[in-house]
């Protein structure tokens, strides 16, 4: 059987190769296509068990290679029954490739289990930014149990990617409190982390987005200069219209 698993992952290469690029290649990916053949390639075979598939699937986890590790995770457990699935992830977490901690932790997270907040608190600390950016976005799937504390000391993480996720996260719910953090994400040394400090802040809170957007005129970046004055003109537009 895993001469048949390995050749269908062979057959696939490249639609992996460019599945897997798309994924990681971006920390705002979100999603993966679900209609890549590989998984139904996996799973097509009707002459096999799912006892079987879980057992190649648990030979794939252990491959030297990390990409038949990632493709054994997303196109097997992330699709398979969550008391299945659930306690191979978390054993995956540990897995030196960071590639595969964060798909690991990207599966874990479609299952939507709030048993998982312990473990993404945990992943926030995780050494490769990548895992940091999907255990944060994880984190935002429970908004309810959210500390705010917790998002302060991700103004610290030495990642900009990390930080402007949470600047962008912040503009996408609705969390009471988070109007100080967006305060300090605006003062953040990377450019791209304030521009999306200002768009969050904006969207949230628009009277008080609108003296922020003043402030940013004289921002030490152009280019936050320029987005500035054009939310400000499209707010004076709307106004006169009125």
């Amino acid at each position: 059987m895993g001469d048949r698993f390995r050749l269908v992952h062979l057959k696939s290469t490249e639609l992996e190769k460019s599945t897997l690029e798309e994924s990681f290649s971006s920390p705002d990916a979100e999603k993966v296509s679900n209609e890549t053949p590989l998984f139904s390639e996996y799973n097509i075979s009707k002459t096999y068990s799912s006892k079987e598939i879980l057992k190649q699937a648990k030979l794939d986890l252990k491959h030297p290679d990390p990409k038949i590790r990632i493709f054994a995770t997303q196109y097997y457990l992330e699709k398979s029954y969550p008391s299945i699935a659930m306690p191979i992830l978390h054993e995956i977490l540990s897995d030196q490739d960071p590639g595969i901690r964060a798909q690991a932790l990207s599966s874990l997270i479609k299952f939507k289990d709030p048993i998982l907040y312990p473990f993404l608190k945990k992943h926030l600390k995780d050494k490769d930014p990548k895992v940091r950016i999907i255990a944060l976005r994880g984190m935002f799937r429970f908004q309810e149990k959210i500390d705010l504390n917790i998002l302060l000391q991700i103004l610290s993480d030495e990642s900009s990617r990390v930080r402007r996720k949470l600047a962008t996260l912040l503009g996408w719910t609705q969390i009471e409190g988070t109007f100080p953090i967006l305060i300090e994400l605006l003062k953040d040394q990377d450019s791209k982390v304030r521009k999306a400090a200002l768009f969050s802040l904006v969207t949230l809170y628009p009277e008080e987005g609108e003296d922020r957007l003043i402030e940013a005129m004289t921002d030490r970046d152009p280019d936050i200069r320029r987005w500035a004055r054009g939310a400000l003109n499209k707010i004076m537009a709307k106004s006169l219209k009125r």
